[in-house]
């Protein structure tokens, strides 16, 4: 391989990927420094908006204050990220609470020069060159990366999604399975599918379970 393409494989953007530690960071934000390590023995969900003072970005804050109780009872924390300065994160932050009544209680990290928002791939130049697309990301309580989800910047995400699948994630810790589409607390669960010809036949057999074939078994949880 020649120098100047070895050059080109080195600049190639790297994106953090599931089921592997989530990029360190250190960063000033609204309520002081934070670092990737302060939030470990808690669930995190990360989360970048492409700018202050803009509506569709409003409308995705005010909804993740409002339901900023329901996260912290699943031991989970908020932070959010932008390429604004800490005085304009401040200021907007403000604004929020005098125009529309509502407290923003969870950090925002100040990125100015797009070192946190590069490690975590929210730098997409076909999106706008010095905004972070609408990323998030959620974080286990070991600093494993286990979800992220890109929503483009001229539509709001869904923070009642991003809440439900923090539930479904952990009960899939707790209990060792998986979840079905639009699954809630209350659902019933995915058991895993058998990995033997053994298996597949008890399977079959499962009692106080939902037995569509060997494959797809729905099962409550206690």
């Amino acid at each position: 391989m020649s120098e100047t393409n070895e050059n080109v494989v080195n600049e190639a953007p790297v994106y953090p990927r599931l089921n592997e530690p989530a990029p360190e960071f250190t960063a000033p934000t609204t309520h002081g420094q934070k670092s990737l390590s302060d939030y470990r023995g808690k669930w995190l969900v990360l989360f970048s908006h492409p700018a202050d003072f803009t509506p569709v970005c409003t409308t995705e804050f005010v909804a993740f204050a409002r339901r900023a109780k329901d996260f912290a009872e699943l031991n989970t924390e908020l932070l959010g990220l932008s390429i604004d300065s800490n005085f304009s994160h401040i200021a907007w932050v403000r604004n929020i609470r005098e125009k529309l009544g509502v407290e923003i209680p969870f950090p925002i990290i100040a990125d100015l020069k797009m070192e946190v928002a590069k490690k975590y791939g929210m730098i997409h130049p076909a999106a706008a060159d010095t905004s972070a697309v609408r990323a998030t990301f959620i974080i286990d309580p070991e600093g494993i990366l286990r979800a992220m989800v890109y929503y483009p910047m001229t539509n709001g995400r869904s923070i009642d999604e991003i809440l439900r699948l923090v539930k479904a994630l952990q009960t899939t810790d707790k209990y060792g399975v998986a979840t079905p589409e639009g699954w809630q607390p209350g659902d019933k669960v995915i058991v895993p599918p058998p990995a033997t010809i053994d298996e597949a036949e008890e399977r079959m057999k499962m009692e106080n379970a939902e037995v569509t074939d060997w494959y797809f078994v729905k099962k409550d949880i206690a």
